[in-house]
């Protein structure tokens, strides 16, 4: 589906994906497509503020123990946001599903993933029957 074309789809306020509808049809597409959009936004414009804020509280701190603990925070603060960065290319990947066509099928077993999982992590790339599978093997080849 090209990216014009996404564009073009009206979307009712307050719609939600439904079983009654054409599985990831155009208007679906478009709700996940925004969806992901909006969560990649929401959280570039955190690590903006992240960044603001580590060079406001760049100063030194007299007291060893003001300084340690400004590091700690800025050390939780850093692993946070390499944890949001790693989530910005998982949705990166997802709208390159949503563009090739892939997106909402399992990669397992190519069967449809829930729409009810979907909209609770867009990012998912398993149905939740392989997703448990993958979770016992992990856990038995550990």
């Amino acid at each position: 589906m090209a990216v014009a074309e996404t564009l073009e789809i009206d979307l009712p306020q307050g719609y939600a994906p439904s079983d009654d509808e054409d599985f990831m049809g155009p208007r679906q597409t478009e709700y996940f497509r925004r969806k992901l959009m909006d969560w990649k936004a929401e959280i570039i414009d955190g690590s903006r503020e992240t960044i603001s804020n580590l060079r406001q509280q760049s100063g030194t701190h007299p007291d060893v123990t003001d300084r340690a603990a400004s590091e700690a925070d800025r050390t939780l603060e850093l692993r946070a946001r390499d944890r949001q960065r790693k989530l910005v290319a998982k949705i990166d990947a997802a709208l390159a599903r949503i563009e090739d066509g892939s997106y909402g099928y399992c990669e397992a077993t190519g069967e449809p993933i829930a729409l009810a999982r979907l909209d609770a992590r867009p990012i998912a790339t398993l149905s939740i029957e392989a997703q448990e599978r993958h979770e016992h093997k992990e856990r038995i080849g550990k």
